[in-house]
């Protein structure tokens, strides 16, 4: 340390020979140096690190605003999602309970038009059974008649004569004359 100030001391007390010289003594010269060139960085480079410093703070700033801005906008961009999201959940639970109980009533609706169609079945069924029954006396009835007028004409022919035809043709000639006469 007594060289750093020796060699300070020694500046003062230079003999002013008229000659130019290089001090090859690092040691001695090294911190007059490094201090020149610190002052020379300090006075010139102040403003520029200052102005480096302030542009890096400024544009870690903007950056900082910047992702806060993004960040709003992604917190409400989200926020609007989860609000779409409950909508829809909201809508799909809405048209989940519509559609079962759309799907119960039509399934009501679906058994009630089912009974009304076989209630409506069996009335025709019945209707179509009373029918053919009636039908059917009605043939039954018919081929009775026609036997039994067979039989009776049967009956008849084998019975009457020419002259006992002649007189029952004519009473009946007789009793149209006169049901006649009452209708006119």
């Amino acid at each position: 340390m007594k060289n750093v100030t020796d060699s300070f001391v020694s500046l003062g007390h230079w003999p002013s020979a008229g000659s130019f010289g290089f001090n090859t003594d690092i040691f001695a010269t090294n911190p007059i140096n490094l201090s020149v060139v610190l002052g020379v960085l300090i006075f010139f480079g102040k403003g520029v690190l200052s102005d480096l410093l302030d542009n890096r703070k400024q544009k870690i700033l903007n950056t900082i605003r910047n992702s806060e801005e993004l960040r709003r906008g992604a917190v409400e961009q989200l926020e609007k999602a989860q609000a779409r999201l409950r909508k829809v959940e909201m809508e799909a639970d809405q048209f989940r309970v519509n559609g079962y109980s759309e799907i119960e009533r039509e399934k009501l609706n679906l058994i009630n038009s089912t009974y009304k169609i076989l209630e409506q079945l069996e009335n025709y069924k019945n209707e179509t059974i009373l029918f053919e029954q009636e039908r059917a006396i009605n043939q039954v009835r018919q081929r009775v008649f026609q036997q039994a007028l067979q039989g009776a004409l049967g009956t008849l022919n084998s019975c009457l004569n020419n002259e006992l035809h002649l007189r029952t043709i004519s009473a009946n000639i007789a009793m149209f004359g006169v049901m006649k006469e009452l209708t006119d």
